[in-house]
């Protein structure tokens, strides 16, 4: 069989009702538009969404953004380059802080991108490295770019998880011998959460996602244990107060003031320094709680009413139309 020019299907999950602010943002796109399909798929079920919307897809990329995704004009050319490799079927990038978020949202996207905050999962969140082979702990779905024969061959994302769908299905790649990559260089802008009750409740999901899905998988990284071994040692340390106890205690809120002063002085805000820690703390806490929720609840079930109650709309992206060279894959 002989290879043609690679198309894309940008999917975006949204609720019922509103129109995508991404429609006028992926008309600054460098891509031929008859090479280009947008999938809104509205519904309750995100992932439930991604999946009709993956099938449903007519590209041989399917490239995954959120409907508040800020992609740069050159993105689908450096995805589609990167695809070029037949053994690679997953590629993302970083979501970058804008600078123009408020106050609060730049001191969350500065912990997000530490690494005491965030450690290896701080490359979602900012600049770190290299283009290399990676892991479902350096991707998010808001930017990512998956062979779509590969996606279905493997069954989709699991329709019980939201959120880190992405995250099992990625391991799911990795076991069955694909290739998964992460490009710096490949990042997209999305604003923080505008509250300190919205952060906390995102960190809480993050971590109730990462129980529910090690009550799927059966396996879970040691460095995601760490907000819930936070827990125990805080809980111990107030059951048996101790000096020596206090020691690690000590030294993470040491670190955390030292990398909110670097913080504050990289960004000019001289506040940050303060409420960095305090971010850090919070997000932890709220974390492991939610960990600890997600590992101790019954296995999580897709929910058959919300996964068929999903409408597809196929739109129109009116790209730039400067010429782009073909580029063949396997």
């Amino acid at each position: 069989m002989g290879t043609r020019m690679t198309t894309l299907s940008i999917i975006l999950p949204i609720q019922p009702g509103p129109t995508p602010r991404a429609l006028e943002r992926l008309d600054a796109l460098d891509w031929p538009p008859d090479q280009l399909e947008l999938l809104v798929a509205r519904g309750m079920s995100p992932s439930a969404q991604r999946n009709a919307a993956a099938h449903a897809a007519t590209g041989e990329i399917l490239y995954f953004i959120d409907d508040d995704s800020l992609i740069p004009p050159d993105q689908l050319q450096r995805i589609v380059k990167s695809f070029a490799d037949p053994s690679m079927v997953a590629i993302g990038g970083p979501s970058l802080t804008p600078e123009d978020d408020s106050f609060l949202q730049r001191c969350i996207g500065e912990v997000l991108g530490s690494l005491i905050g965030a450690g290896s999962v701080r490359a979602r969140y900012c600049v770190v490295g290299e283009k290399r082979p990676s892991s479902e702990r350096e991707l998010i779905l808001c930017n990512l770019a998956i062979r779509r024969s590969a996606f279905l061959a493997a069954g989709g994302l699991n329709e019980a998880l939201y959120p880190n769908e992405e995250n099992e299905l990625l391991d799911r790649l990795k076991q069955q011998g694909g290739v998964v990559w992460y490009d710096p260089a490949m990042a997209v802008y999305r604003s923080q959460r505008e509250t300190m009750r919205a952060f906390v409740y995102q960190m809480f999901r993050y971590g109730r996602g990462r129980g529910q899905q090690t009550r799927i998988s059966g396996t879970i990284p040691v460095t995601a244990l760490a907000p819930l071994l936070l827990w125990g040692y805080l809980v111990g340390m107030a059951l048996t107060p101790s000096i020596w106890l206090a020691i690690p205690l000590i030294c993470y809120l040491l670190l955390g003031i030292l990398t909110g002063f670097r913080a504050a002085y990289r960004c000019r805000m001289p506040g940050m320094a303060l409420l960095f820690p305090v971010l850090v703390g919070v997000m932890h806490l709220s974390n492991g709680f939610g960990l600890a929720r997600g590992l101790l609840s019954p296995a999580p079930r897709p929910d058959p009413v919300k996964s068929t109650q999903i409408t597809i709309e196929q739109h129109q992206v009116d790209c730039q139309q400067s010429p782009v060279s073909p580029l063949d894959i396997p």
